[in-house]
């Protein structure tokens, strides 16, 4: 148990939480990078997923405020949620700023991103095991889609600038993406918000290419979902799935 007197870090988060929620109110609206905004103007990136599948923000953003006011009044000063805090604590702090800067920077928006993921991965795999419903969970769902957005947000960079093609890119970011998922996973198997994040993400980038039949890139995100769900079921297993108090 931490010695310090006031929860400066509960208290933190649960305001960096509010602020990250509400920043898409503060900023112009943000649908994705534009055409406009690259060198070389796509119409289309295959590593995009479908509009619907942000809808999970929603998700996140209540998920994470409930979580660190849960924590700030049960838990303020509980050793396993100080250290994830921390690392959480920067990457909420970036992500209340990020929609402003992908408007006007995607290049500066997808190291960013990036940053964001990684501290949001390191707080999943600091967080503890107890009320995993308000700990661990909401962290993991949010360090999982955030995953799939660091390599949708360099996959649309590469094609952007023409580093590579859209549909070389694609490839390259989903396999990237892939790889760091199934090395999150291994390290917390049991976490199952983490590999759901990732596999509705992938769902996403299946449902957008369909019209088009891009069946290197529907056969790609769906090996990963397959990945993902088998390495659930065989080292984090259904038991996983229950609610932990």
């Amino acid at each position: 148990m931490s010695h310090q007197k006031t929860p400066y870090l509960a208290v933190a988060v649960t305001l960096a939480s509010i602020a990250f929620a509400l920043s898409p109110l503060m900023t112009r609206e943000f649908a994705g990078f534009r055409p406009e905004q690259f060198p070389v103007v796509l119409d289309f990136w295959p590593v995009q997923p479908a509009g619907w599948a942000f809808g999970i923000w929603g998700v996140i953003y209540v998920w994470l405020i409930l979580g660190a006011i849960w924590g700030l009044v049960n838990a303020r000063r509980d050793f396993d949620w100080e250290r994830m805090r921390a690392p959480l604590l920067v990457s909420l702090g970036l992500g209340t700023f990020w929609i402003a800067v992908a408007n006007a920077s995607p290049l500066l928006a997808t190291f960013m991103i990036g940053a964001m993921a990684a501290f949001a991965i390191a707080a999943m795999l600091r967080a503890g095991t107890t009320a995993a419903i308000w700990q661990a969970a909401p962290v993991a769902l949010y360090a999982g889609w955030l995953t799939v957005a660091t390599g949708v947000a360099t996959g649309v960079v590469l094609g952007g600038y023409g580093v590579l093609t859209a549909q070389v890119s694609a490839l390259v970011m989903l396999v990237a993406v892939l790889v760091v998922a199934l090395i999150v996973q291994s390290a917390r198997p049991a976490e199952w918000a983490y590999p759901l994040a990732v596999i509705w993400a992938l769902a996403g980038v299946i449902a957008a290419n369909v019209a088009l039949a891009n069946w290197s890139v529907i056969l790609l995100a769906t090996v990963g979902i397959v990945a993902l769900a088998l390495g659930f079921l065989l080292r984090g297993g259904p038991r996983s799935l229950r609610w932990k108090n």
